[in-house]
């Protein structure tokens, strides 16, 4: 975060707050503050390990809010159904419109305004609001981070149509989980991408109670459409970095929260072995080593190739990951074995290696020398980059200090720098930067993660924020071939496409995928009941996307 005398509040502070909100004073074992004892009423606290967050803001569509960084807005804001990616067998789950029917293409949808349903300011939901919200994509299309293609909102009574350009096979999921926001509040806003949106109008079932740079209170709606709440608070603290949230949960001073969790066994889960609760269902997205495909170094796709080869992704998964995620080993990039079914034919059973004598001999080929043990690029410079990522975020600074010793074999010096939060994200939006460690999109196919990072639907000029494609990939052939994966009415047609993505992303290296992405969550059963599953996987763990309602919504004090 940006220097101020509020950021400087110390950890402990952080932890005081969040003991507050948790209750209990912070001991090695829940069990002993009374903790295995459920308490009905407890409030529930939410963490992140960002540091803390000094500007309020709740807007629903720019991403660096606070609403969004801590996941708040998802227990103030709904969508208008649900897509279980976790389960992508799973029937859509309505929500806010209580039917949702596509055209038999895909490239349109009805959906009709569920009845019964308040803002949080007692004014009724009605089919206007969700012509509204699709309306302001087609007026203000920064709003529109999902690229959906929309061409047309139309309304006929209780009902609104939605048009697109193409089909939604591959997007179904980004257009019913946009969150739908009150006509009657932001049609008088001017410019809805800055507006900070200080007093939330929702109607999801909590409301924003209190903000601090430390901690946010949502209090639960005694009017709430979808019935009485188990939980009657939410506190949404942010911890200064992955040590003190591992701590917080530990203790019972944060019961639920996505974060990496070194040694997770005897750090967490034996802590309280009959509560405490890691799953990390599979998913098709990754994280991956973004590059300034612009500048040097990694504007030279054999440079890019050479660092490809050396990068060590069982290392990652043992050192970085703990051993909490399966090894990313397809030279696709493509997690398995959740996507073997869709590696092109030519790339099945091909695997990462590390390869130090190949990379060299690649990078000689390509007009690099070396002057004694230091890399020589073909113009007589030096080989040198820097890598950032957040400070904080234990798994990714282990992960990206992992790649700088890798290529020390190809007589690379890199550089570990970690900025605070803000900085960062702020450098990794404008590309502003050499390599970042990220992740991508993901789905219920591959085509988010491969759009993610390849597509020209997310390319704007340096300087410029970017939601994706943080490199600036540039690639007609790749955008074009994605748009046939989404368009195509059969797998066979479908494949064809993702194995031209698949040869682009391979041939290019349009970034160096390092590891797999699970959906990770961590929580706690002393108070409640009713989390996601292997044995009822109703939603993804995460509580900073828009399906964190459907698990809030599912709660039940333990007995």
């Amino acid at each position: 975060m940006r220097k101020s005398s509020l950021v400087a509040m110390s950890v402990a502070t952080t932890l005081a707050l969040a003991a507050c909100a948790g209750g209990g004073e912070a001991t090695d074992n829940p069990s002993e503050t009374g903790g295995s004892t459920p308490q009905a009423g407890a409030p529930l606290t939410i963490a992140k390990p960002d540091g803390a967050i000094a500007t309020e803001s709740n807007n629903p569509w720019v991403g660096d809010s606070s609403g969004l960084k801590l996941g708040y807005i998802n227990a103030i804001l709904e969508p208008l159904a649900f897509v279980n990616t976790i389960d992508p067998t799973a029937e859509v789950k309505p929500w806010l419109a209580q039917d949702v029917t596509w055209s038999e293409d895909g490239t349109s949808v009805t959906v009709t305004a569920r009845e019964g349903v308040t803002w949080n300011d007692g004014e009724p939901f009605t089919a206007d609001d969700i012509a509204f919200t699709f309306q302001m994509f087609l007026d203000h299309p920064e709003l529109d981070t999902a690229a959906l293609g929309l061409n047309g909102v139309t309304q006929d009574g209780d009902s609104v149509t939605l048009t697109f350009d193409g089909p939604m096979f591959v997007k179904q999921d980004k257009v019913l989980h946009k969150y739908i926001v009150p006509k009657h509040v932001w049609e008088s806003v001017d410019d809805p991408a800055t507006a900070d949106n200080l007093e939330p109008v929702g109607t999801g079932p909590y409301v924003l109670s209190s903000f601090t740079t430390q901690s946010v209170e949502l209090t639960a709606r005694d009017d709430y459409w979808g019935g009485d709440l188990a939980v009657p608070t939410l506190y949404y603290v942010s911890y200064n970095d992955n040590t003190a949230l591992t701590t917080a949960l530990a203790t019972g001073d944060a019961d639920w929260a996505q974060a990496f969790i070194p040694n997770v066994q005897s750090a967490y889960l034996d802590k309280d072995a009959d509560h405490n609760i890691y799953w990390a269902p599979p998913g098709l997205a990754i994280d991956t080593m973004y590059m300034n495909l612009h500048e040097k170094p990694f504007d030279d796709v054999a440079f890019r190739k050479a660092v490809n080869m050396v990068v060590d992704r069982a290392k990652h998964a043992e050192i970085a990951r703990e051993g909490g995620v399966p090894e990313l080993t397809s030279v696709t990039g493509m997690p398995t074995p959740v996507g073997d079914s869709y590696i092109s034919s030519e790339f099945q059973g091909q695997s990462y290696t590390v390869d130090v004598d190949g990379a060299r001999a690649l990078l000689e080929d390509a007009g690099y020398t070396w002057s004694g043990d230091t890399l020589v690029d073909p113009d007589g410079g030096d080989v040198t980059f820097e890598l950032q990522v957040p400070q904080g975020w234990n798994d990714y600074v282990t992960g990206i200090s992992l790649i700088a010793d890798s290529v020390k074999a190809l007589g690379v010096e890199a550089t570990v720098q970690t900025p605070d939060v803000d900085t960062w994200w702020n450098d990794k939006s404008i590309g502003d930067f050499q390599a970042i460690l990220h992740w991508t999109d993901g789905g219920a196919t591959p085509y988010d993660m491969y759009k993610s990072m390849m597509s020209k639907e997310w390319l704007v000029p340096m300087g410029e924020p970017a939601n994706n494609n943080f490199g600036r990939f540039d690639s007609d052939e790749a955008t074009q071939a994605l748009d046939a994966f989404a368009k195509a009415a059969d797998d066979a047609t479908r494949q064809a496409a993702l194995d031209t993505v698949e040869q682009i992303f391979v041939d290019q290296v349009v970034t160096i995928p390092v590891g797999t992405r699970p959906s990770i969550g961590e929580w706690n059963t002393r108070n409640y009941v009713g989390w996601p599953s292997d044995e009822d996987p109703y939603a993804d763990p995460n509580p900073t996307i828009a399906s964190a309602v459907l698990i809030l919504t599912s709660l039940q004090p333990a007995s």
